[in-house]
């Protein structure tokens, strides 16, 4: 019983990260109606600009407390990169096909870390996180630091997230864009300011999960490639959810640390790298009961 806890502990804690960046496509993708392809890139960025700050302010400010005021401007930084690309690559393409806009923002991707990867050099640069891999032991769970770090900060965020969207001017002008762009522009809503406010916030995200993944063994050049398991989470959660976005990330990261605990002793014959599929192997599942994902909103379309 303990290894099924310690396992399901451990995949909310990298579910929490994917969560992050889940959220970071649903946002992009409500106000805009294009999936983002960038959002590895910005993850990457941030993970690395991480990875210069801790050092830095770490000598002035405890260890502990500059690693997260690190990961806080750090998804500054990130955020003002995303406002960046934005306005240069993508506000010019408003009109265009939706698929264009996605190969534009694939292109975005790649480009920036060419130049980010130039900053990593070929090993992998450790992100300063003062715990480590240490672990803690929970009513008789021995449990990784660096995963409760991930379930506490993810919590902080999308609560924060929340109240933005609830009680904020910005965050309910970016509610009425995305549910009706026209109607929100008579009521004097500025839908390209939603557009880069958009990415501000999905760029911000992207940036502390980066940071956060980036705590197990440090930022290299193949970190971006985690990012893509957020599309798995994404699409189960369904497409235009904030709270599909969170519990399809949750759902696969406990599915991945399940698979990864237990798939050698149960289904050896199926080799060591399914954990690495089974995200989307619980996505073409539900896909086939709900094909419009969890919290997804079914489309009506006229034959």
């Amino acid at each position: 019983m303990s290894t099924f806890l310690e396992a399901v502990i451990r995949g909310l804690g990298t579910g929490s990260v994917y969560a992050l960046l889940a959220l970071g496509f649903v946002i992009i993708y409500k106000a805009t109606s294009v999936i983002s392809f960038a959002q590895p890139a910005l993850m990457l960025s941030g993970a690395v600009v991480t990875s210069y700050l801790v050092p830095a302010m770490g000598v002035v400010l405890f260890t502990g407390f500059s690693f997260f005021f690190s990961v806080a401007v750090a998804a500054i930084i990130t955020a003002i990169l995303a406002l960046v690309i934005e306005r240069l690559a993508i506000r010019p393409m408003v009109g265009k096909a939706v698929f264009v806009v996605a190969i534009i923002t694939l292109g975005i991707d790649i480009a920036v870390r060419v130049v980010v990867n130039g900053f990593i050099g070929l090993g992998a640069r450790p992100i300063g996180f003062p715990w480590g891999l240490d672990r803690v032991t929970i009513l008789g769970l021995d449990v990784q630091i660096r995963h409760l770090v991930m379930m506490g900060t993810v919590t902080l965020v999308v609560s924060a997230l929340y109240l933005f969207f609830q009680r904020s001017r910005y965050g309910l002008a970016m509610r009425a864009a995305a549910f009706d762009q026209e109607a929100a522009m008579t009521m004097g809503v500025s839908v390209g300011g939603v557009f880069a406010l958009s990415w501000a916030i999905a760029g911000a995200l992207a940036a502390i999960a980066g940071s956060l993944l980036a705590t197990g063994a440090g930022v290299d050049r193949q970190l971006w490639i985690v990012a893509l398991v957020a599309l798995p989470a994404i699409i189960l959660g369904g497409l235009d959810s904030l709270e599909g976005a969170v519990v399809g990330g949750l759902l696969i990261g406990v599915a991945e640390a399940l698979v990864g605990s237990y798939q050698r002793d149960l289904a050896p014959w199926l080799g060591d790298n399914v954990a690495l599929v089974s995200p989307y192997i619980l996505m073409l599942a539900v896909l086939l009961v709900r094909p419009y994902g969890i919290f997804g909103t079914p489309e009506v379309r006229r034959v």
